[in-house]
C-alpha cells in the first residue's frame, strides 16, 4: 500500500497550484480533482503532467467534477442521454491516460433523483461505461456514497456478484461512516474488486478530519485492509474545512507512512 492524497483537500485553490504546493511538502502519489473543462485541454494536461514527471510524481486516479450530475446525466429513464453521456465520460478516461493515471472515480445515482431504473440497469450502464473506461487502458470506479445507491454493503456487494469481471470500486471511508457502515464491511462488499482507498478520520460529532485527528479506528481499518489482501493506494481525502493549515497534511501523511512501516 502507498499514500497519496486528493488535491480536493485544498479546494478552491486552482488544480495546478495545489499540486504545486503539495509536491513542495513531499507528496508524490496523487488523485486530482479536476474542477473545469479547461483543466481537461491538451495543452493543460501536458503542462501538469511534465511538472509531476520533473517531481517524480505520479497520480493515481481522477475525480471529475461533474459527479453531481450524473443521476440525471447516466442514470435517468432516458436511454439517449446515458449514450451520450457515457460518450461524454471518454473525456475523463483521455484526461486520465494522458496524465498517467489508471482510475476514474464515479459517484452514480443519488438516491434524491426520482430515477425508475433497477439496479440490473444501473449494472449493465456501468459495465457499457466500464468497457469504454478500458479502451483507454482505465478502470472507472464506482464509489460507496452516502444518499447514493452505491451507499450500502448489499447493493456494492450485489454489484460485484453481478459483474465478476467488470465492477471496481474505491471505499471511502468518511461515506460509508456517514452511511453508518463500517468501512471494512464494505471493504468485504468489494471483495478482490477493490482498487482504490480515501482515507479520513471522524471527530467525536461527526465531522470528517484528518486521519489520527479523530476518534475513528485507523489503526484497525489499515490492519483490516492488509489482512484482506489489499495492496492499492490509499488516498488523504478531507474537506479544506476539516484542517486549520496545509501544513497538518504532511503530518498525517508522514504518520500514516509510520503505521504501513510498522
Amino acid at each position: 500500500m502507498k499514500i497519496g492524497i486528493s488535491t480536493g483537500c485544498l479546494y478552491p485553490e486552482l488544480t495546478e497550484n495545489s499540486i504545486r504546493i503539495l509536491t513542495e511538502m513531499g507528496f508524490d502519489r496523487f488523485e486530482v480533482f479536476f474542477n473545469s473543462f479547461s483543466e481537461l485541454e491538451a495543452d493543460y494536461l501536458d503542462r501538469l503532467k511534465s511538472f509531476l514527471d520533473s517531481h517524480n510524481a505520479k497520480v493515481s486516479s481522477v475525480h471529475p467534477f461533474v459527479s453531481s450530475f450524473e443521476s440525471f446525466l447516466l442514470f435517468s429513464a432516458y436511454e439517449r442521454r446515458f449514450l451520450d453521456g457515457a460518450a461524454f465520460y471518454e473525456m475523463f478516461y483521455r484526461t486520465a491516460s494522458r496524465i498517467g493515471a489508471d482510475k476514474v472515480v464515479m459517484h452514480g445515482l443519488n438516491t434524491s433523483y426520482a430515477s425508475t431504473i433497477s439496479d440490473e440497469e444501473y449494472f449493465r450502464r456501468y459495465s457499457i461505461m466500464q468497457d469504454k473506461a478500458r479502451a483507454y487502458g482505465v478502470e472507472l470506479l464506482q464509489e460507496n456514497v452516502n444518499i447514493f445507491r452505491s451507499s450500502s454493503p448489499d447493493f456494492i456487494s450485489r454489484m460485484r456478484n453481478a459483474l465478476p469481471e467488470t465492477a471496481s470500486f474505491v471505499l471511502d471511508v468518511k461515506q460509508s461512516l456517514r452511511a453508518g457502515f463500517d468501512p471494512l464491511s464494505m471493504a468485504d462488499a468489494m471483495g478482490d474488486r477493490l482498487k482504490h482507498v480515501h482515507i479520513s478520520d471522524r471527530d467525536a460529532e461527526g465531522l470528517c478530519v484528518l486521519p489520527f485527528k479523530g476518534c475513528f479506528d485507523l489503526d484497525g481499518f489499515i490492519s483490516g485492509l492488509a489482512a484482506r489482501g489489499y495492496d492499492g493506494d490509499i488516498i488523504i481525502e478531507v474537506y479544506r474545512s476539516g484542517f486549520d493549515s496545509p501544513q497538518q497534511l504532511k503530518g498525517s501523511w508522514q504518520k500514516l507512512n509510520e503505521k504501513l512501516k510498522a
